[in-house]
Formats: structure tokens, sequence, C-alpha cells
């Protein structure tokens, strides 16, 4: 399980670990010869899974001169490990969610162990579905309930449903539902909402789980995370230390273009991205054609442009757990991404 405790530890050593022989290895004049990526479980990881089975880096790596870069994918389950793996020097790029982008930045700026995103990875919804006919809105949960989040407090699902809590209860009572969030991964967490055999009846999920799940009698949607956040958002970020990209910038660029390229093979292509993402996750529930169809879902934006993220920086700075506010997105961002329209 993932505790906030651990968490704040894993950050308050970043700068220390983040110097280490592993990272700092890219200082030299020569770009490193491979690189480590590392995404979690779902379908908001497709444009890695992409990259991979497409070697889109590679490819982009071999026209900026770098014919020979090896790119090894790997996938944790949750958001500490993959901190975990960013701060330990065994990870040079990682999708993570963008409360983790801000707090790892908040954490760093202006310090040579400066952690950003490279770009975004796509805007996709969270979708809180429950078993229980009895909850309708957020004012039905009782004590009674559990609500599945990839990690309590500090997960986008987490920080996400403080938000619209603060907006159904107000703000000072943002927290009301955290004792009911309990951490789950979001595969275990679909089991026990459609098994309805556990504790666990509701979960703030992301697709394709949601999909599984309101696809069960007796499960419905009670909250879409749009609708918090007033539109689409960035549900993965790109993320990677600052001292990597001004070491590596051929490498760099070659995983923007890969990114990309990808989301634009996603957008023209669903029915292959469907075959790649069944293919890559041995994906059983799911038929090419209704995995299709969750890849063109209108509310899965396929893109690298960040958005969003200022809206999740301000409540997190206003409750306290982001000390610095970012003047705009773009200090949250590398250079090469500024060229987008990001919000």
């Amino acid at each position: 399980m993932i505790h906030r405790r651990d968490f704040c530890k894993a950050l308050a050593v970043a700068p220390a670990v983040l110097a280490s022989p592993a990272l700092m290895r890219s200082s030299l004049a020569q770009e490193v010869s491979s690189i480590v990526m590392i995404s979690q479980t779902g379908l908001p990881y497709l444009p890695m899974m992409v990259m991979d089975t497409l070697k889109l880096v590679e490819k982009h790596a071999a026209k900026a001169g770098l014919p020979s870069l090896k790119t090894e994918y790997k996938s944790m389950g949750g958001t500490q490990s993959l901190i975990d793996a960013l701060i330990s020097g065994q990870m040079n790029f990682g999708v993570t969610g963008v409360p983790s982008l801000n707090t790892l930045w908040d954490k760093t700026a202006g310090t040579p162990q400066e952690v950003r995103a490279l770009c975004a990875v796509q805007s996709m919804p969270f979708m809180l579905v429950t078993n229980r006919d009895s909850i309708k809105t957020l004012r039905d949960f009782t004590d009674k309930d559990k609500i599945a989040v990839p990690a309590v407090k500090v997960s986008s699902q987490a920080i996400c449903l403080q938000m619209a809590v603060a907006k159904e209860f107000g703000f000072d009572n943002y927290a009301k539902l955290d004792p009911m969030t309990i951490t789950r991964s979001h595969p275990e967490a679909a089991i026990s909402v459609i098994s309805k055999a556990s504790e666990v009846n509701s979960h703030y999920a992301v697709a394709p789980f949601y999909y599984y799940e309101l696809a069960t009698p007796g499960v419905h949607a009670v909250l879409k995370s749009y609708d918090t956040l007033g539109g689409p958002a960035t549900n993965g970020s790109m993320i990677m230390a600052k001292k990597f990209y001004d070491a590596n910038p051929k490498i760099s660029a070659a995983v923007y273009a890969a990114v990309t390229e990808a989301n634009e093979f996603i957008n023209k292509k669903p029915g292959e991205a469907a075959e790649i993402y069944i293919k890559t996750t041995n994906e059983k529930r799911s038929t090419q054609s209704e995995m299709s169809k969750f890849i063109s879902d209108p509310d899965n934006i396929w893109t690298t442009t960040p958005q969003q993220n200022m809206n999740f920086a301000g409540f997190m700075n206003k409750v306290g757990t982001m000390k610095r506010l970012p003047n705009s997105w773009k200090d949250l961002y590398m250079p090469v991404a500024h060229e987008l329209p990001g919000a």
C-alpha cells in the first residue's frame, strides 16, 4: 500500500538521491546510450505502449544522430514505485499524474535536481463509480463506504475527489471523504466493485476499468473528474530530471517527438492502437472493436498539450500540500513543450 508518509519521505530525500552517479553520468558531453521509461496500468499509458511497439524513440533518436540508443520500457503498479525509481536513478522518463508532478517540482524547483515534465501524454477523465444504489451524489457516501483510489491523499484521483468535496461541502471540508478512501490498484478495485464481494463498493477509476464497471448491472457513475475540473484535464505527464534534459538534448527531443507521433497514431488508427493495447497488456475482456471504441471516446484526448495543471496546483497550494505556486504551467514543463497551447 502507498502511504502519504512514505511518499513524503521519498520526496524529502529526492535532492540527495537524484545526484547519484546513475543520473550524474548524463552530465558527460556524450549522451547516454540507453534509457529506461516507466508507466503504470491502464489505457492512459497507451502512448507508451505504441512508442514501444513501433520503436518510435529509437526512430527519432536515429534521425538525431543516435542510431544505437536502447530504450527499455517497464511497468510499475503505483505512484510510489515510480517516484522511487526516479529518485534512485533507475529511470529516465516516467508517466505520472499532475499532482505528483506538482509535488516533485515543488520539492526540487531551483535546485540542480529539479524535476519537470517533458510534455503531457494525454487528457482523460477519472470516473467515480459505485455498486451501491443509494449513492447518487457525494452527499450520499457514509462511513460504511470505501472508495478505492491508487493512493490515498496524494494520487490524482484522491486530490480530484478533495476538489469535488470542497465544491460540494465548502472548502474547509475538502477532506470530508478522505476517511472513506482506501488504496487499491485499478485492476483490484474494479474486481471488487464488479464482484460486490469486498468492502470496496466504489472506485475513482481510469479507463478501461470504469468502462467494465459501468457495463456491470447495479454499477453506476457518481462523478466525472471533468465536471470538477471544468473540462478536459491531463491524466498523465512525462516526468524527468532537468539535469538529464540539459545533458541529453537529442534524446529528450526524440522522446518528445515519439510521444507526439504515438498520439497522432492513436488518433488516426484507433483500431491498430487497440490491437497494441490488447497485445501489450494481455487483455482478455475486450475485443479489438470494443477497445477501439474506448480509445475513440470523445472524453479521451490523445495530446501532448498540458491541460488543467494550474487548477490542481492552485488547490494544492491552498490546502498546503504545495508550498510554491508556479507562475504558469510552463514552470512545470521543459522548454520544448512551451510552444504548446497549454493551460
